[in-house]
């Protein structure tokens, strides 16, 4: 059975389904798959680079990270649990 269509704000609508399909979150899979269509495909690949390992990272600056992308229980998180919430987002 299809999916129900993601909506308007979704730009990609192709690349959103392959990301969700490969396990990605509604949201990571919309953000990067807009990504891609405000320029193009090979160059949203070669984006990033700027931020630093996690692992580098206090927790404080983990927590500020979480925050921003709206992860729910972060203030019981361990900076380990953080470390795997942000990257599994």
């Amino acid at each position: 059975m299809p999916r129900k269509d993601p909506g308007p704000s979704v730009k990609d609508k192709d690349m959103y389904e392959a990301l969700r399909d490969d396990g990605a979150s509604k949201e990571k899979a919309a953000r990067i798959s807009n990504a891609a269509a405000g320029s193009s495909r090979s160059k949203v690949g070669r984006k990033g680079g700027r931020a630093g390992d996690y692992e580098d990272m206090s927790k404080d600056q983990l927590m500020d990270r979480a925050r921003d992308i709206g992860i729910k229980g972060r203030s019981r998180m361990t900076k380990k649990e953080l470390i795997s919430a942000l990257r599994n987002h």
